[in-house]
């Protein structure tokens, strides 16, 4: 007979998972709200209407391009917008980024307080803004019918997505755009057909960059992610997996960052995104792990090509890509000044790249930008901190996001003690297996060694809100 857990009733759990999500912001010590000096010194630009470098007095005049934003619903951060035209067979892709450098004083209030933060950090009880809302979600955000400063990046392609020529540094200009649409909405429009030009002309853009990046050996892992979503009664978790039009924009934004590490390896200063190729040991066993699951890698098949290739609704997906993940370790922040970086490459992409189209919510890409413009001082010097900054950022943001999802995962299956489910083993830990539930989407580790791949029947044999725990068991 099952032993009897004790219920909590809806309202106690979600004040339950209340208390946990803000003791893990306690432990893990996220920055609170901004400083009375950060808030005046961005009240104060936003009110002045110039900007604090005096670029406006050059800044070029773009407002006739039609731009559009495309985010997930609800976003006010807008860091990019794109516009696509013809041009004979090819295309011409105008890409605007938002300037940060018009905002950030170099010194003062708001440059500190976002090197303390390094990037905005996300939760399921709200985020961390790396800049003051009434820039982040205001002037510097790239919102529609509104004119805003930005740096424009300008791309020619032929119809196959190939490059005219070296890359070419952004301009800093006016920008308007004429819409935010979200993904949905946008992936419904071209699907219909009557999506403007410039969004509609991504259809094309998109798949033949993917086109270039099975070419030069690159490789997307494109498998589900697990998702937190508000409801009327609390949370949720769910598998997402993107929609053609995020990959497609994805690839857009990948196309920026490579012509940003390449301007600044041509000029020899700057900060690179960078990921060691996987050696032979770890190809060797993600060779052995997916020929165990039953999908061996073909010796002729580039791996990019083999992941692209994996079908998402095949039960095995989840332990390939589990397997994948093994290749793409070690990535990194590389500042360099003088001397080329002796492995500049991020192996994934499969050429040099850098971060550089999401400044409001993440602090290397305002660097970026102006190191590929007029590398000025302030950002030359930098850049030897600037790696550090993103390693501390990057971590405590993987800490956060993996500590909020174990705590809304033992809140979701509060209640439901006793209970069976399918599972998909994706891989085999130290005494057990790491298993993966559809619904909900929920992973979770169990005692008892099982094959990748394999799917077995377990019971959720008990849950802990406030330390983020769930167990199971084989049945």
């Amino acid at each position: 007979m099952p032993a009897r857990h004790a219920r909590l009733s809806p309202s106690a759990v979600q004040t339950q998972l209340a208390e946990s999500l803000a003791a893990l912001r306690r432990e893990l010590e996220l920055p609170g709200e901004f400083p009375a000096e950060v808030i005046a010194e961005a009240d104060a630009v936003v009110a002045s209407g110039e900007a604090v470098d005096g670029s406006d007095a050059e800044r070029a005049d773009l407002r006739d391009l039609a731009f559009h934003t495309i985010d997930p619903e609800g976003s006010r951060d807008l860091d990019q917008a794109l516009c696509i035209a013809r041009d004979g067979a090819g295309f011409v892709v105008h890409y605007a980024i938002a300037d940060l450098a018009a905002f950030v004083r170099p010194g003062g209030a708001i440059d500190a307080e976002t090197h303390r933060r390094g990037q905005t950090l996300y939760a399921p009880d709200g985020s961390v803004a790396l800049h003051p809302e009434v820039l982040s979600h205001g002037a510097a955000s790239l919102l529609p019918e509104q004119d805003r400063r930005a740096y424009v990046w300008r791309f020619a392609l032929d119809a196959a997505g190939a490059q005219h020529g070296p890359a070419r540094p952004p301009v800093r200009a006016w920008v308007r755009s004429r819409r935010q649409w979200s993904y949905v909405d946008a992936q419904a429009a071209v699907d219909r057909g009557d999506a403007p030009d410039a969004l509609a002309l991504l259809a094309e853009v998109g798949p033949a960059l993917v086109a270039q990046e099975a070419a030069r050996g690159g490789a997307s892992l494109n498998s589900p992610e697990e998702e937190i979503v508000a409801t009327d009664a609390g949370y949720d978790l769910r598998a997402r997996v993107t929609l053609p039009i995020e990959d497609w924009n994805a690839q857009i934004s990948l196309m920026t960052g490579m012509a940003a590490a390449a301007i600044m390896l041509e000029r020899g200063a700057g900060i690179l995104r960078t990921l060691p190729a996987a050696d032979a040991e770890a190809i060797a066993e993600f060779r052995r792990r997916v020929a165990a699951i039953g999908h061996p890698w073909p010796d002729d098949m580039p791996y990019g090509e083999y992941l692209r290739r994996v079908d998402h609704a095949d039960p095995a997906a989840p332990a390939i890509m589990q397997a994948a993940s093994g290749l793409f370790r070690g990535a990194d922040y590389v500042a360099f000044d003088g001397v080329r970086p002796e492995q500049p490459i991020q192996a994934a992409i499969a050429a040099p790249y850098a971060h550089t189209t999401a400044p409001l919510r993440r602090l290397v890409d305002r660097f970026v930008l102006a190191m590929c413009t007029d590398a000025p001082a302030w950002a030359r010097e930098a850049l030897p901190g600037l790696a550090e900054t993103m390693r501390r950022s990057g971590s405590l943001a993987s800490r956060l996001e993996a500590g909020a999802v174990d705590r809304v995962e033992a809140a979701v299956l509060h209640g439901r003690v006793d209970e069976e489910f399918d599972a998909t083993v994706v891989s085999q830990t130290k005494g057990g297996s790491r298993i993966q539930i559809a619904d909900p989407f929920v992973t979770a580790t169990i005692s008892d060694p099982r094959d990748p791949g394999s799917t077995i029947r377990v019971r959720l044999t008990g849950t802990d809100i406030g330390e983020g725990r769930v167990t199971f068991a084989v049945v």
